[in-house]
């Protein structure tokens, strides 16, 4: 009987577990993540200027055949080709690469001739891959030349049934002349499009004298040369330092012109817009600054815009100055952006910040290697031809033999081999040969060809051994390439102008708001609201509220005047009168326009008098003074003017005139003190200093006067007396004394 074995049990899966520190194991796992991402999708290289998905897209349709002169092709058929072959990710992605390599307002140069809906400058998005086609571009097939003569390595695709191109060959200086961003682990990149023109003339420059520093080659690039055109306004300097290091930015402008409308009148047109600036958001953003009357000298905007870009600003009147406006809308919209470089790109697979210089040097010497490279292939190809040649030449020398040997031999090859000294190679062409080439012509033609090709052979061994040939031959090929995108013709011509930023002096915005009368009336729930008109305060019962709420702060203002808002904790808030809400309603919580804690109350709002000193007090008897400039906030945080300590709430806050020589207080306790003005320290934040001892309570109330008019209080009552006691020497003390009791018919409130 036969004996049977069994198959040893699997290892158990706790015996294959490995006893490794989480963050060791979470950081290799990572670092894997990271390099996959900047080296095979957020970075270009260097020498191509694509990203993987790029370059799979233009491969593939490469083998589709869908070349320049060929008919267009769907969309869907290249995306489909790409994703099943070379890029094995999500078909949106694939299309939206495709998409943007077709856009004429997103590359300088595009790559794919798109046929149908790719999107517009609008913002609007291309139709869907089923209703576009596409094709490769004269640049994209510059890109890709020399493919085909073993210029660069190939790999093997995910699935190992293809190959792919590891980089392209071509001469045609992508990386710059497109431009390239993205955002990887750790690090992005971030290259604006340059005119090809000035590239090429910068590497042939730098083909002839190595020498030439990264500021040597601004003769040739001026600057970024976007597809959408625009201004760029940025300083020579900067512009030098940006190339220089690889990182920095430009300030890109529109391009607008003054259009006279006679009489006068005028209005301003603008023609380019900044790159990547979506034109109909442009269009939301100034369409708020007229309906928000942000800007005071903008009366109108239209947009007037078919193939060609037209949007209309009209002035508010015939007198304003067009370079303020325009400098005004720079400043608020994004009519003027800042386009970053940071030229962060991989050389050979690691990522590095290059200078312009060592781009376009290193780019040549990638150049160099690949004319090297097709060069052997042609000799290779050549010397195989010559091969041939030298078999039929000596064929025909000894025709007759030859036309004998294959009659009569059994083994004509062999026999051809040892009579004539001829390769295996030779004999079987000699033997191939069609009865018809044995003329007398085709032997003349075979001569010619033998010796145009041994020529051929020679200079390519020249070019091969001579680094001076190979940079002769790269000079003309680059020259070439330029006469196609030169400043002459249509694509080459460059787009944006370099110029330097008019000298114009901004006049500030508040004071370009039309000043007007308001009320601006808070409820004691924090509910504020801006009336018309400078209405009568005492009219109380005029205004409404929400049932449960009431008037806390009413006060005329102007459209141009700030608002200051001081919180019970201690922070001080400016608001802008014009963008409150309106009289209808009840107006807006405050809490929806400034970042005010839940638990904080309101203690002050007013008009802010750059002019007036402010007098400011908690509730445990600590205070100072500020100057009116120290409470201003830009943001809608505020600024932190008073610092509390414990339970103490900000109390008092009330202006200082500059006559005023003394400051009174008066505590809980009923107790008063008056001191000198000159005992209370000027500080910008703070918790100040004691002005009044207490041994229960705290502060309720304080200010200041002059000594010499002595200190007034209100009576009262419905005859609205005062009441002034000119002689203070009783109360009169040091800072942080006790103090002592009133005067008869001090107010029994404890305040003034």
């Amino acid at each position: 009987m036969a004996r049977t074995t069994t198959a040893a049990p699997p290892e158990p899966p706790a015996d294959r577990i490995l006893d490794t520190p989480f963050d060791t194991a979470l950081g290799d796992r990572y670092l894997v993540y990271a390099l996959s991402t900047i080296t095979a999708r957020s970075l270009p290289d260097l020498r191509d200027g694509l990203k993987p998905v790029h370059r799979r897209i233009l491969w593939g349709m490469r083998l589709l055949r869908l070349d320049p002169a060929s008919a267009y092709k769907k969309s869907a058929r290249v995306v489909g080709d790409v994703m099943g072959k070379y890029h094995p990710h999500g078909d949106q992605s694939i299309y939206d690469a495709l998409v943007r390599l077709s856009q004429d307002f997103s590359l300088r140069y595009p790559l794919i001739d798109g046929q149908g809906n790719f999107g517009n400058i609008d913002g609007d998005n291309a139709a869907a891959m089923r209703y576009t086609e596409a094709r490769l571009t004269r640049a994209a097939t510059l890109l890709m030349d020399g493919l085909d003569e073993a210029s660069v390595d190939f790999r093997a695709t995910y699935n190992g049934e293809e190959e792919e191109p590891e980089v392209f060959p071509g001469l045609f200086p992508n990386l710059l002349a497109n431009g390239s961003s993205g955002i990887a682990v750790g690090m992005a990149t971030s290259i604006p499009p340059h005119n090809a023109a000035e590239i090429l003339d910068a590497a042939m420059a730098l083909l002839g004298n190595g020498e030439l520093t990264d500021t040597d080659l601004l003769q040739w690039v001026k600057g970024p040369d976007f597809p959408t055109g625009g201004v760029c306004v940025e300083p020579a300097a900067s512009i030098a330092e940006s190339y220089a290091t690889g990182r920095g930015s430009f300030r890109l402008r529109a391009r607008w012109r003054r259009e006279e409308l006679g009489q006068g009148m005028w209005r301003i047109i603008v023609e380019e817009i900044p790159y990547q600036v979506v034109k109909g958001k442009l269009i939301e953003a100034l369409a708020a600054l007229v309906n928000d009357k942000k800007l005071a000298i903008l009366g109108d905007i239209d947009d007037e815009s078919d193939e060609q870009l037209r949007i209309v600003i009209e002035p508010k009147s015939r007198n304003v100055d067009a370079d303020m406006l325009m400098e005004s809308l720079f400043k608020l919209t994004d009519l003027e952006v800042r386009v970053s470089l940071n030229m962060n790109v991989l050389d050979h697979g690691r990522p590095g910040v290059l200078s312009l210089k060592q781009v376009i040097a290193r780019w040549l010497v990638h150049q160099r290697e690949v004319l090297v490279a097709r060069s052997r292939y042609r000799l290779g190809k050549i010397e195989a031809r010559l091969e041939i040649l030298g078999g039929l030449l000596k064929a025909y020398l000894n025709l007759d033999e030859v036309i004998r040997i294959i009659r009569e031999a059994d083994d004509a090859k062999a026999d051809l081999i040892a009579a004539f000294d001829l390769t295996e190679t030779q004999a079987e062409a000699i033997l191939n040969m069609r009865l018809r080439s044995l003329r007398k012509l085709e032997e003349i033609e075979i001569e010619r060809e033998n010796k145009a090709l041994t020529l051929e052979a020679k200079g390519l061994r020249t070019l091969i051994d001579s680094p001076d040939a190979q940079t002769a031959r790269l000079q003309t090929d680059l020259a070439a390439i330029r006469e196609t995108y030169g400043p002459t013709t249509l694509i080459g011509r460059r787009r944006t102008l370099i110029t330097a930023a008019p000298d114009i002096k901004l006049v500030p915005l508040e004071a370009m708001i039309e000043k007007e009368p308001l009320t601006i009336i808070a409820s004691q729930k924090g509910w504020v609201r801006a009336m018309k008109g400078h209405s009568d305060l005492g009219a109380g019962d005029a205004i409404k509220f929400k049932e449960g709420d009431g008037p806390a702060f009413a006060f005329h203002a102007y459209t141009t005047d700030k608002i200051m808002v001081a919180a019970s904790d201690g922070r001080f808030y400016t608001l802008s009168p014009d963008k409150l809400p309106g009289g209808r309603g009840f107006g807006e919580p405050l809490r929806l326009m400034i970042d005010l804690a839940e638990t904080t109350s309101i203690v002050a709002l007013a008009v802010w008098k750059p002019e007036a000193p402010l007098l400011l007090a908690a509730s445990d008897g600590r205070g100072f003074i500020v100057e009116a400039a120290d409470v201003l906030a830009e943001t809608r945080k505020g600024r932190q003017v008073v610092n509390l300590k414990d339970k103490a709430v900000l109390k008092v806050i009330r202006p200082l005139p500059p006559g005023d020589d003394m400051i009174a207080v008066i505590g809980d306790n009923r107790k008063l003190l008056v001191f000198d003005r000159a005992e209370l320290p000027v500080m910008a934040r703070g918790q100040g200093v004691a002005l009044q001892r207490y041994k229960d309570g705290g502060l309720s109330d304080a200010r200041s006067f002059v000594m010499a008019e002595g200190l007034s209080w209100a009576m009262g009552g419905a005859s609205a007396r005062t009441r002034t006691e000119s002689d203070l020497t009783f109360w009169k003390g040091a800072r942080g004394s006790a103090g002592r009791l009133p005067p008869t018919g001090f107010p029994r409130d404890n305040t003034f």
